[in-house]
């Protein structure tokens, strides 16, 4: 029988992204197993009001360890320095010579930047951190940089907090960000660093005056459901690979603990798709027949096989006239905005159920699944299959 391996376990569990990362090394513990974890006492059992230190919970005699950042960056320093395997889930910035547990900022920020483009802005604004923290700088280049291919520029907010403060007042920046908001070009597409900042740029528009989405276009990052539906409007986000992230860290810590040598690997949480909730169901476009059409198609291309000919008979408009407008708002076709929002469907579902390819184009009225997984591969690049193993453990 194999040996039971013995994991110090320490990640945060108040937002989706700590979850999942637990989630996804609760799958490799049950396949790959069996893993004994240890983890810190819940807040109800602390003595003192205070956390026991890690260096206590190293006493168990454990294995290995995977540790989410400390308030105080030298807790896991000290760890590390004992030589036990370890991987870490950073938020400053990562630790080198160790695998760190990570996003793909950039490409984040460069998925918030395409699908406001594709929503019709024109002008684009980025609220983060600062240079507080490692994913929101890159998270902004990305957004910015994407923006800027396209002809635009961007807004960001440059705000600046002490990284060192004990208790970060957000009512002492609020007036900063509420006069920042105003001095902004509306309609404005705004990415957030991440879904708690996006719920504090959208209590600050609130307070300034601007109308979500109308004139402020919201756009989190993390997909945490409670945070997103807990806000007024309801607010849209980026969902992440994440539980493929905390599989593949499960994974690395059980190859360096049987003695391979992983130290200078990352493990890497992709985005996978932009889930859109009201405060980003707008479209920034001054053509009224062209936003009927855009209704229209995000409306039924997602779940029937609409062809062109459905768009021009439900605006009243020649085929002619419509294409023309169609395409110098947007800079794309009426069928070219088809098959995205197809595409974008069969992201979704790729990546949220169980069901097969076929069983996804049946869903979305497609009988020729041959013809979906075509120009599925010509809009992303792989396979139906392939993005669905990149994204997620099905």
């Amino acid at each position: 029988m194999r040996e039971q391996r013995r994991i110090l376990l320490v990640m945060e569990t108040s937002r989706a992204y700590g979850r999942s990362i637990l989630r996804g090394i609760a799958k490799y513990s049950r396949a790959h197993g069996p893993w004994v974890f240890y983890r810190p006492a819940p807040f109800y059992r602390e003595t003192g009001g205070r956390k026991g230190p890690l260096s206590q919970l190293l006493k168990l005699g454990v294995d290995g360890a995977i540790l989410r950042e400390q308030v105080r960056r030298e807790q896991i320093e000290e760890v590390l320095a004992t030589g036990l395997p370890v991987i870490v889930s950073p938020y400053t910035e990562p630790f080198p010579g160790v695998p760190n547990i990570v996003s793909d900022d950039q490409a984040i920020g460069r998925m918030a930047a395409e699908y406001l483009l594709h929503r019709g802005f024109r002008q684009f604004a980025y609220c983060g951190f600062g240079n507080m923290y490692f994913w929101s700088r890159e998270r902004g280049r990305g957004f910015c940089l994407r923006v800027r291919e396209a002809g635009y520029e961007s807004h960001c907010y440059e705000h600046e907090q002490r990284a060192s403060a004990s208790r970060r007042s957000w009512e002492r920046e609020q007036g900063v960000l509420v006069d920042w908001l105003r001095s902004l070009p509306i309609p404005v597409g705004l990415m957030a660093c991440n879904d708690d900042r996006s719920q504090i740029v959208l209590e600050a528009c609130k307070i300034a005056g601007l109308h979500v989405p109308e004139q402020v276009a919201i756009l989190g990052m993390g997909n945490d459901d409670l945070v997103c539906d807990l806000a007024v409007p309801r607010l849209s986000s980026i969902a992440l690979s994440a539980e493929k992230a905390g599989y593949e860290a499960a994974a690395m810590l059980d190859h360096w603990m049987a003695g391979q040598n992983v130290a200078d690997r990352t493990v890497v949480g992709l985005p996978s798709h932009v889930v859109t909730r009201q405060s980003t169901d707008v479209f920034a476009v001054a053509d009224p027949y062209v936003v009927e059409a855009l209704r229209f198609i995000h409306g039924w291309a997602g779940s029937k096989p609409i062809q062109v000919d459905d768009v021009v008979k439900a605006i009243p408009l020649s085929r002619r006239s419509l294409y023309d407008r169609v395409a110098k708002t947007l800079g794309r076709s009426v069928h070219k905005e088809i098959k995205r929002v197809r595409v974008d469907q069969l992201v979704r579902l790729l990546v949220g159920t169980d069901l097969s390819v076929s069983q996804i184009a049946s869903r979305l009225g497609c009988s020729d699944v041959k013809n979906l997984a075509r120009y599925f591969k010509q809009e992303m690049g792989v396979t139906p299959l392939q993005y669905r193993n990149r994204h997620s453990l099905s």
